[in-house]
């Protein structure tokens, strides 16, 4: 679809450039790519995804077109580009396009979907997110021999993870219980509505993109508005790409409450749902902070008598959602009741 051939400056392997692309330990950065990639025979223009790509709107078939204005691949290696973060999955690189267009452009390391697949994948994924202000949306796509990437929004005030580890580092509190409350409910709203999703049809050998799972809910994925609202990026990725060994540097903190709960990679909807109790731990608690300091209400943030019990409920959601019996966790369906509940417990004592 977006393959084209390339023309460089000089002849280079084509070992000499999976050496490199296939490295686990580092990836290049979007501009090391012109040692590689110097001209084109055509630019290759990006896929842009908006709701004239929606199947339910044009007679069952997504329509692919270009940017606009039109955006190609050598405008994007022109930008001004910054890391934000490696992962499992492959870098994000936060961009500023010449006309001063900031974007956030995630590129995988090794994309594991057919050529065909790829596309068809990631506009259903997107469609969805699209349909859900709690999502990121994913706004165009690349598909070429040697780089693969989308773009998405980008969120100034970064990731979850970059404000409970950055504050925690200056020995500060970043987020009030207010703050922390409202971006909790985003992520439960986000997540159940991609668990609202379809299952596939074919459930047994994977052939169809799973859209009712996210994959890899964690709070690096949490992306913070300025109004301290929440969108959960990364839907859908983990079933395009590989996961290789890499220290995820996004995710800044460790675990909470020990190295016994870490973020399950499992592709399932009880997964998610425990990959949220990671992340509610993580917002009520300190690293390396004990349940039973949580429960005596020794928090790190300062807590209203009036706000303690809902604290203490969200706690309660938390341990519900990492239950060591999969079956005995809630669904995020039952979460978002759950957290609506919560919110009544302050009106009801004001």
């Amino acid at each position: 679809m977006l393959s084209r051939a390339f023309v460089t400056k000089h002849q280079i392997s084509r070992r000499n450039f999976n050496d490199h692309e296939e490295n686990s330990c580092r990836s290049m950065s979007i501009h090391e790519y012109e040692e590689f990639i110097i001209g084109f025979k055509q630019d290759v223009p990006l896929v842009f995804l908006d709701e004239n790509n929606d199947p339910n709107r044009n007679h069952g078939k997504a329509i692919a077109r270009p940017c606009e204005p039109r955006l190609t691949l050598k405008e994007v290696l022109r930008a001004s580009a910054g890391v934000m973060g490696e992962s499992h999955l492959g870098m994000t690189e936060k961009v500023v396009l010449l006309k001063g267009k900031i974007c956030a452009l995630k590129r995988f390391r090794k994309v594991v979907v057919k050529k065909n697949e790829v596309g068809r994948r990631i506009e259903k994924f997107a469609r969805v997110s699209r349909d859900c202000k709690q999502l990121v949306p994913i706004t165009a796509y690349l598909y070429s021999k040697r780089i693969k990437f989308v773009v998405c929004d980008y969120y100034p005030m970064g990731s979850l993870a970059d404000l409970l580890a950055g504050a925690r580092d200056l020995g500060q509190t970043a987020l009030e219980w207010k703050q922390r409350l409202k971006i909790i409910l985003c992520t439960a709203r986000g997540i159940a509505f991609i668990h609202s999703q379809n299952p596939p049809k074919d459930q047994k050998n994977h052939k169809d993109a799973q859209l009712n799972v996210h994959g890899n809910v964690k709070a690096s994925n949490v992306m913070i508005n300025i109004d301290f609202t929440a969108c959960l990026s990364d839907y859908g990725f983990l079933q395009l790409a590989e996961r290789t060994e890499f220290f995820d540097t996004s995710q800044k903190s460790p675990p909470p409450l020990g190295d016994q709960y870490a973020y399950s990679e499992s592709l399932s909807q009880k997964n998610d749902v425990y990959n949220f109790g990671i992340i509610l731990l993580d917002i009520l608690g300190r690293q390396g902070m004990k349940k039973e300091e949580m429960e005596n209400g020794e928090f790190e943030f300062f807590v209203h008598e009036k706000e303690q019990k809902q604290v203490l409920n969200v706690l309660n959601i938390a341990l519900r959602c990492i239950d060591s019996d999969i079956e005995a966790r809630p669904t995020m369906e039952q979460i978002v009741i759950y957290l609506g509940d919560v919110l009544r417990v302050r009106n009801y004592s004001n």
